[in-house]
C-alpha cells in the first residue's frame, strides 16, 4: 500500500488526534508501512495543553486526501462519511478504529476494520500495540492516555468500559504521570471558554447526524460554570440560528457539561422542538433544560435523539 493518512473527524477533540497519531505511530513501527497522522481541524485547547505537555508537534491540518496525492486512508475516532474528509467518496479506507455507532458506512472493497463499545479509540489502539509486541514511547502513551481521559471525563462518564481504567493505569506509568492529577489538569485545559467568540464555541466539538431526513448538529462544551456560559446565551443562539441557515441544519442541539458535578444543560434550536423534549423527557423553557446526570454525547444525547426522531 503507498502513502496512507491516517486523520479522525472534523473539529477533532483529543482523542480523535491522540487516537490517529497513536495508530499512524503503530502502521510506521509494527508492521512497516508509511502512514502520517494529520488533523481535520485545529485542535482544540484541551487537546494543545497535551500535545504540549508531551512535546508533540500538533498534527498539520489538510482538507483533502487527493489534494496530498494520497489515494488510502485510515480513519480513527470516526466512520460517519459526514464527519470526515471531504473527499471521502473518492479515496480508498483501508482501516477504521472506532468507537461509536456505524452508520452511512459503506466501501467498494475490503477493510479492516477494529470497531470496540470501550471509552475511547485511544484505549483500541493501546490495546493493539500490546498484542503487536511494541513499546510505546512516553509521548505516544501521554496522548493515548489524554484521549481516554477526555473521552471518559476521567473514567466517570457512562461510556467508560471495564477494561478502560486499566488501560489508564498502565499508559500513565508508561506516560510518566499521576493519572488523577494529569486528568484533572487536562480536562481544565479545555473549559477556558470566555476567550471563544459564540461561533467558535459552538463548533469546538460538534458533529452532524442525519436523522430519519434531518440533519441534526449536536455539539458539546465542557465548563466548570454552566451558568457563566448561559449568560451567554442570546451570542450562542444566534451563533447557532446562524450556523443552521449555512449549513442547512434542521435542528441544533447544544450540550454544556459541568465536568465537576456530572450534568448538564441542554440548549436547543430548530424545527423539531418536541422530538429533542421527547428525547429527553423534559420541556424546553427559552430553549434550553437542565438534564441530570448526563456527561456522554455519544451515550446519553445521540441514542436518545435517534429514538425521537425515527419515532
Amino acid at each position: 500500500m503507498s502513502k496512507c493518512l491516517v486523520f479522525g473527524h472534523q473539529n477533532p477533540d483529543t482523542d480523535a488526534i491522540a487516537s490517529s497519531y497513536g495508530w499512524a505511530y503503530l502502521e510506521r513501527t509494527a508492521w512497516g508501512r508509511d502512514a502520517e497522522a494529520v488533523a481535520l481541524g485545529i485542535p482544540n485547547e484541551e487537546t494543545a495543553f497535551a500535545l504540549n505537555y508531551f512535546g508533540v508537534e500538533a498534527p498539520r491540518v489538510v482538507e483533502s486526501a487527493k489534494a496530498e496525492g494520497v489515494f488510502h486512508v485510515i480513519l480513527t475516532d470516526h466512520n460517519e462519511f459526514q464527519q470526515s474528509i471531504a473527499d471521502i467518496r473518492e479515496v480508498e479506507v483501508a482501516a477504521v478504529i472506532d468507537h461509536h455507532r456505524v452508520a452511512n458506512f459503506e466501501t467498494a472493497n475490503p477493510l479492516y476494520m477494529r470497531l470496540e463499545p470501550v471509552g475511547s479509540a485511544s484505549s483500541i489502539v493501546y490495546r493493539a500495540s500490546k498484542e503487536a509486541g511494541v513499546t510505546l514511547p512516553r509521548e505516544v502513551a501521554g496522548l493515548l492516555l489524554s484521549g481516554l481521559i477526555s473521552d471518559t471525563l476521567l473514567l466517570k462518564s457512562p461510556t467508560t468500559h471495564e477494561s478502560d481504567a486499566q488501560v489508564a493505569k498502565e499508559l500513565a506509568e508508561l506516560a510518566g504521570v499521576n493519572l488523577e492529577e494529569y486528568g484533572l489538569e487536562l480536562l481544565k485545559a479545555g473549559t477556558n471558554l470566555a476567550s471563544k467568540s459564540a461561533e467558535e464555541l459552538i463548533d469546538i466539538d460538534a458533529k452532524t447526524f442525519p436523522l430519519n431526513g434531518n440533519s441534526v448538529r449536536v455539539a458539546q462544551v465542557n465548563t466548570v460554570d454552566i451558568a457563566e456560559v448561559l449568560e451567554r446565551k442570546a451570542d450562542i443562539e444566534a451563533a447557532m440560528t446562524a450556523s443552521s441557515v449555512a449549513n442547512g441544519y434542521s435542528d441544533f442541539v447544544l450540550m454544556i457539561t459541568d465536568i465537576l458535578n456530572s450534568n448538564s444543560e441542554i440548549l436547543a434550536l430548530g424545527s423539531n422542538m418536541d422530538k429533542v423534549e421527547a428525547a429527553f423527557n423534559f420541556k424546553l423553557k427559552n430553549n434550553h433544560a437542565f438534564l441530570a446526570g448526563a456527561v456522554s454525547r455519544k451515550k446519553q444525547v445521540v441514542p436518545q435523539l435517534t429514538e425521537s426522531f425515527n419515532a
